[in-house]
């Protein structure tokens, strides 16, 4: 289960905390965090907490966040690159019970060191759109969040980035790499109209491919087309109408999981 932090609508901090405490198997995902709202220590604080509570089930994700947002707020930084490569590696090295001294152009730190570091530490994420930021999230995190509401050519572009920043340098954290991607879904009658009439609100036209409606068969094959281009993972967007949430979710898992095994 994925929880977002977007502002002015949801903590994600907050949201993946009652997620995990309502739950007892699934994992629980923050996609994500704007790093210029989060001082680097207290987001360690906060995800090592979460962490040891529910072990081996948190997914946290930090990114640049929406630039107009951080301009609102006053934390819109001039090299937001910059900001999100000082914070993820000294996010990581605090996951990692390492004590962190550090003096970057935005994350300083004086001999930080966790008292209750998360054993193992969560798998970090990154999420970005641009191809600095999908390169960055190659080489840095231990998998990569993509935005949301992209056609398939979209998809297979921000993969190929993500792979080649992985085979061009060193990476930070080896082994397999986690992609993964939004599907708008929606099924029953009039999906297809539920789906153009929300494409368009997120700056896209109805004609790019976004979204998909249709029955199990449809919905399925349109997640295996991802996955052949190097997605991991899918996280399921329902439109903001959805009828019935319910019934979506033991959709997926009843008719449509089977499909994708």
């Amino acid at each position: 289960m994925w929880v977002w932090e977007d502002c002015f609508k949801n903590a994600g901090v907050a949201a993946a905390a009652a997620a995990l405490a309502a739950t007892s198997r699934i994992s629980v995902g923050i996609g994500l965090l704007p790093v210029p709202l989060r001082n680097a220590a207290i987001t360690a604080m906060e995800f090592a907490t979460l962490a040891r509570l529910h072990p081996g089930r948190l997914i946290p994700g930090i990114g640049h966040g929406v630039q107009v947002w951080m301009e609102q707020v006053g934390a819109r930084v001039a090299s937001p690159m910059t900001l999100l490569r000082e914070h993820t590696d000294a996010q990581r090295r605090l996951l990692a019970g390492e004590s962190v001294t550090v003096s970057g152009r935005y994350v300083k730190l004086d001999n930080v060191r966790l008292d209750f570091p998360p054993d193992p530490p969560p798998p970090l994420m990154l999420g970005g759109g641009g191809p600095k930021s999908l390169a960055l999230a190659g080489q840095l995190g231990a998998g990569t969040l993509l935005t949301a509401m992209l056609s398939d050519d979209d998809v297979a572009h921000a993969c190929e980035v993500v792979r080649e920043a992985r085979a061009g340098g060193d990476v930070a954290v080896p082994g397999e790499h986690a992609i993964v991607a939004t599907q708008m879904i929606a099924t029953g009658p009039g999906a297809q109209e539920r789906i153009d009439a929300e494409v368009p609100g997120w700056g896209r036209r109805v004609d790019e491919g976004i979204g998909v409606a249709g029955d199990a068969a449809t919905i399925a094959a349109a997640l295996l087309r991802w996955a052949d281009l190097g997605v991991t993972s899918v996280a399921v967007q329902p439109t903001q109408d959805e009828p019935d949430l319910p019934g979506l979710v033991a959709f997926l898992g009843q008719e449509v999981r089977p499909l994708l095994t």
